[in-house]
């Protein structure tokens, strides 16, 4: 795989007199396969096509691809799809990521972006078509060119045969005469049986560019007479400037501007080095800030006294003040879940070169829609004069969907009139954030006679996660985006991010925190905090009810057949009920979003002097619908497990004076190697509907570890992380 600037106009012109090539046009009403030959070079088309292959005269299948690769194994996926179908040789395919733009809109999302678990989810079907449509089209130009009937013929691995006569051609002999052809509207798919790729573990394309050192990502964009650009930023949150040194900072050798931005004050020069010195020659003094009285215990302290002012309704089934009233048994609790930040393995990075009548931005990005967005902002230009080039992306996490590194890319270079690569130091990456929401949690619930959940009230404060991307989707006060896990956003594409348990009356309730904090989609989004609050409070349902966690799970989920199924999978893979070793204890959580059901079961053992959690066995179940490549699932969710578990034992982001404290790995520790436990993964074999995969490994984690805990200690533990600090004082409370 490599990267291309080719632009639509010069691919599908050029592919006009190359070989069949095959699109797929997105509209709100589905999506159709076209013939790059429907419509003449030289002209934009009217469609949009969002994914290509080409099928040349040399026999190579050419996959443009317009995901964003951030390890997650997209470019391959999707280019197994389109193989499996068009019946490819995999030798003679080849990679490429496509150029950014309205072609390569996302199906289920309506914009080029990498978010939401929903790549492969959104084009299974699509592209699935697109290569069956391919297939059939050759199949139909051999038949011809044999004069034979084209059920006579058949594909495989890159050729078309006469099966009669045994003669054959390879898709490059019959690919020009093919792209002169109608596309089927609705070709034939393949039957699962016949899948020569789909559901086997294909390596990753690309896998070699990165051992070999060849990958090109954000930071390794390089151009003539680029400058370089960090950014003095302020220490609290609103605070602004109230003096600084231009002139200090103008005496380093190689500093060739300050610019004062909206977000801080830039230096730009002609090495990273000299804009470093220049910033701290600059000795900025900031005024206090919008809330300078703000830490950690303020945001705590806020987030949870809110949780006692009116909120609003996001679900109301049934009467459930009126159940728990008149349940046989009622419990109650609170719940706090921090910042964590996403501290991906390659810091904000961002090279813009912008002249009078064209923007080019080089970015690893998950939202190629917001770098044109951006770019217009900044510039003026129309769209068709801003180009985004899609890098390698060094970890995503969400946190590469917010534009805010490209802006400032952007606007550097316009005020310097040269190329400017933006970088952003690892202190920085951690301190300017925009978190996982913190979020304070109250729930009461009450049990029959039966001891089943016959009421549960839930009620959630956090700061707005859509208010700075999607304002327009927080629906009288609520934003759901806070409460996946507990709701559906109404008409979303992510589907089954609700409470999966069957409780005949429920009330969520929802209320926006006013801290100044900036928060973001993080892994999971907010169903990975949601999920320790949930199961774990089902855990202690199950406690009070005198019921095994497990078989309390079930009791609820009757309907809830892959719920169900994951569940009892992860139970009968961990030995649920069986003895195991002295000193360890084991916790069950199940969840699902984004398409997709998991459970996981983790066994830990805690030492009581220390406080120290060691987590040894984690087995995990998943169940995501049909598979395409088996062997990422399993890395996903592994990936996501080692996430959650840096989560839920460490990473928890601290604040002062109000800003961020926090700035690095030294005092925002994350997990190591050497702690990292066993991990099973176990893929249910499935014919439901496909769902996600990247997000899934996350919210699990975090309960069944906690529920372990209490299943060792007899205390539960109400908020993350578990350091050995908050477990030896939880101890001492006993």
């Amino acid at each position: 795989m490599s990267n291309t600037s080719v632009t639509r106009r010069t691919f599908l012109k050029g592919s006009l007199v190359t070989g069949l090539t095959l699109a797929v046009s997105v509209s709100p009403f589905g999506y159709k396969i076209l013939n790059a030959s429907e419509k003449p070079a030289g002209k934009i088309p009217e469609f949009s096509p969002n994914a290509w292959f080409t099928i040349t005269p040399d026999n190579k299948v050419t996959m443009h691809i317009g995901n964003s690769e951030m390890g997650q194994g997209v470019l391959t996926a999707h280019s197994m799809i389109i193989a499996e179908e068009l019946d490819a040789d995999w030798n003679l395919v080849q990679v490429r990521q496509a150029p950014a733009g309205d072609d390569y809109k996302s199906p289920i999302l309506g914009a080029q972006i990498t978010v939401g678990s929903a790549s492969v989810r959104g084009f299974y079907e699509p592209l699935r078509k697109a290569g069956a449509a391919g297939r059939t089209m050759l199949i139909k130009a051999a038949a011809a060119n044999w004069k034979v009937p084209e059920e006579e013929c058949t594909a495989l691995m890159g050729a078309v045969k006469h099966e009669k006569s045994g003669r054959t051609l390879t898709y490059g002999q019959v690919c020009l005469e093919a792209a002169k052809l109608e596309v089927p509207k609705d070709p034939p798919l393949k039957k699962e049986t016949e899948f020569r790729y789909l559901g086997k573990t294909m390596p990753r394309v690309d896998v070699p560019e990165k051992v070999s050192g060849k990958a090109v990502y954000g930071l390794d964009v390089t151009l003539k007479d680029l400058h370089y650009a960090v950014i003095a930023r302020p220490p609290a949150y609103g605070a602004k400037p109230v003096s600084y040194d231009e002139k200090e900072a103008q005496q380093v050798k190689g500093v060739e501007k300050v610019v004062p931005l909206p977000m801080g004050i830039a230096v730009c020069a002609k090495t990273l080095d000299a804009a470093l010195k220049g910033r701290d020659a600059l000795e900025v003094k900031w005024d206090k800030g919008l809330l300078p009285d703000m830490d950690t215990e303020y945001v705590e302290k806020s987030l949870i006294e809110d949780l006692n002012k009116p909120g609003s309704s996001a679900v109301k089934t049934g009467d459930a003040k009126k159940a728990i009233s008149e349940a046989n048994k009622k419990l109650s609790a609170t719940y706090y879940v921090p910042c964590v930040a996403h501290a991906t393995m390659e810091p904000m990075n961002c090279t813009a070169s912008v002249t009078a009548d064209r923007c080019d931005i080089w970015a690893p990005i998950q939202a190629q829609v917001a770098g044109f967005a951006v770019g217009s902002k900044v510039t003026g230009l129309p769209k068709e004069k801003i180009h985004v080039n899609t890098t390698f992306l060094g970890c995503g996490l969400g946190r590469r969907a917010r534009p805010d590194f490209v802006v400032e890319a952007v606007i550097l270079s316009k005020a310097l009139g040269k190329p400017v690569k933006v970088v952003w130091t690892r202190e920085e990456d951690i301190k300017y954030d925009a978190f996982r929401a913190p979020a304070s949690h109250r729930i009461e619930a009450g049990l029959d006679a039966q001891g089943q959940l016959s009421g549960w009230s839930h009620k959630v404060v956090s700061p707005s996660i859509l208010k700075d991307i999607r304002a327009e989707m927080i629906k009288d006060g609520v934003d759901f985006y806070c409460l996946w896990g507990l709701a559906d956003v109404p008409n979303s594409p992510h589907w089954n991010n609700k409470i999966q348990y069957e409780i005949p009356n429920l009330d969520v309730e929802f209320l926006i925190s006013p801290l100044p904090i900036p928060v973001a989609p993080w892994r999971s989004v907010q169903n990975g905090p949601n999920a320790f609050v949930i199961e774990s409070f089902i855990d202690e349902l199950a406690h009070a009810a005198g019921k095994d966690p497990l078989e309390f799970r079930l009791a609820s989920l009757k309907n809830n057949m892959r719920a169900s199924r994951v569940l009892q999978t992860v139970a009968e893979k961990s030995g649920w009920g069986k003895p195991i070793p002295k000193g360890e204890a084991r916790g069950i959580a199940q969840h699902a979003c984004f398409g997709t059901w998991t459970a996981q079961v983790a066994d830990i053992s805690v030492d009581k002097k220390t406080g120290k959690i060691t987590v040894h066995r984690i087995v995990a179940a998943v169940d995501c619908g049909p598979t395409v490549n088996p062997g990422p699932i399993v890395e996903q969710i592994e990936g996501g497990i080692i996430l959650a578990l840096s989560t839920v034992l460490k990473e928890e982001i601290k604040f002062a004076n109000g800003g961020v404290k926090s700035a690095n790995f030294d005092d925002y520790p994350v997990i190591k190697m050497s702690e990292v436990p066993e991990i099973e993964v176990h893929v249910v074999k499935s014919t439901e509907k496909i769902g996600g995969i990247g997000e899934l490994g996350v919210p699990a984690c975090a309960p069944a570890v906690a529920n372990a805990f209490f299943k060792a200690t007899g205390v539960r533990i109400r908020r993350l992380p578990l350091t050995a600090a908050t477990v030896l004082e939880a101890l001492k409370k006993t």
